[in-house]
């Protein structure tokens, strides 16, 4: 019989408790690297539009779900904000400083490029800077949205006002923000389950039918419809259409959104791929391809005769979705890490929660009967949540 009265010695010590690792999700690293590549897709197949149909029928399906899919996963990743200090860090670091970086970047360039009377406006977002202003409002309001009963409704109401009233302006980009909200607040309404009820069988079986009908209709609509709907920046009396139109387009826009991307998302593969390990850097090929957009623009590069042909046009598809896979790649991440997403300790107070946290692990592995002591921890890493992007 072994005896029950060993020596601590030969006491056998439980292992040490570690932390779990949170592991990412390969589904929506999938999904985040194919909607970005759509993207830098979408702005290469916007500067051939004139006069080519099929382009334009392409151009609008896209920018009906592109950009909704991308907001519905930055509103899904949003849910845990709730405007601690360490969320609001790192609301400063992953969006407010790249929006100030690149802001400056992109009037610096345009100066060199084209126009060398150009002003720097922190209020006047440049091209697809537009985002990051919406992610920082749609995040400080995320507490907001979570408290309502009905925050979907309240939104899509919000967004249809905000399509006939003019008055809303160009500062931060309001319009958009306002009428891509019910998008991010989607994504704050959605589980896991929910994702996993579009990725069913049958859900990809008609998906094809659905994107073949957006494919006809937006044909249908090209010589009946203007473009700029698409991209929700301004209101309808900027328009020749009547003041109704714009609830109804907007209403409309959502629910072809909601639809499409559930489409998107029927079809993005849930297994690692060899893409997957993009999808942690596509904040890097969103804001660094816009410069290779703008500078074929400046140069007139996108005038080529050969861009008329379908060749050329398959050209360019390719050559915009390698540019923006190429600028998601670690390299890229490594060297624009400090201007992308920069560890600025040095800025922030010291957070009393994570004082307080600190001390009370502190305490409790020292054991009931420790000497209190007065020393503080450090500050805590201002990390959290990777704005997702």
């Amino acid at each position: 019989m072994t005896s029950s009265l060993r020596s601590d010695g030969d006491r056998k010590s439980p292992p040490p408790r570690t932390r779990p690792s949170r592991q990412r999700d390969a589904f929506f690293d999938n999904a985040k690297y194919l909607a970005i590549v759509l993207v830098g897709v979408g702005h290469a197949w916007g500067q051939i539009l004139d006069g080519n149909r099929t382009v334009e029928t392409l151009y609008r399906v896209l920018y009906t779900f592109h950009m909704p899919a991308f907001i519905v996963i930055s509103g899904y990743f949003s849910r845990s904000f709730d405007l601690s200090p360490k969320r609001v860090r790192r609301l400063i670091t992953g969006v407010v400083v790249p929006y100030v970086v690149f802001e400056v970047a992109y009037a610096l360039h345009r100066r060199v490029s084209e126009d060398p009377g150009n002003d720097i406006s922190l209020l006047d977002p440049t091209y697809l800077l537009w985002f990051l202003c919406a992610l920082f409002v749609w995040r400080l309001t995320t507490p907001l949205w979570q408290t309502l009963r009905w925050p979907l409704p309240i939104t899509l109401g919000i967004a249809a006002l905000a399509s006939v009233t003019p008055t809303v302006g160009n500062d931060l980009n309001m319009q958009r923000v306002l009428q891509f909200l019910p998008c991010f607040v989607l994504g704050l309404l959605l589980r896991p389950e929910h994702f996993q009820l579009v990725r069913r069988r049958s859900v990809r079986i008609w998906s094809v039918p659905v994107v073949a009908a957006a494919l006809v209709i937006a044909w249908w609509s090209v010589p009946r419809m203007e473009t700029g709907w698409f991209y929700r920046n301004a209101s309808v009396q900027d328009t020749s259409a009547p003041w109704w139109s714009g609830p109804v387009l907007t209403l409309a826009l959502f629910g072809c959104s909601v639809v499409l991307t559930a489409c998107f998302f029927a079809w993005v593969p849930g297994r690692r791929m060899w893409f997957t390990a993009l999808g942690a850097g596509t904040i890097y090929g969103y804001l660094l391809h816009g410069f290779l957009v703008k500078e074929g623009d400046y140069t007139g590069w996108f005038q080529q005769p050969f861009l008329d042909r379908p060749l050329g046009e398959i050209g360019l598809t390719v050559l915009g979705a390698t540019a923006v896979t190429l600028l998601c790649t670690r390299p890229v991440q490594r060297v624009l890490r400090y201007v992308v997403e920069p560890r600025m300790d040095w800025a922030f107070g010291r957070d009393p929660g994570d004082a307080a946290r600190g001390r009370g692990k502190r305490d409790q592995a020292a054991g009931p009967g420790a000497r209190e002591t007065s020393t503080e921890p450090a500050a805590s890493n201002a990390g959290g949540e990777k704005v997702s992007v």
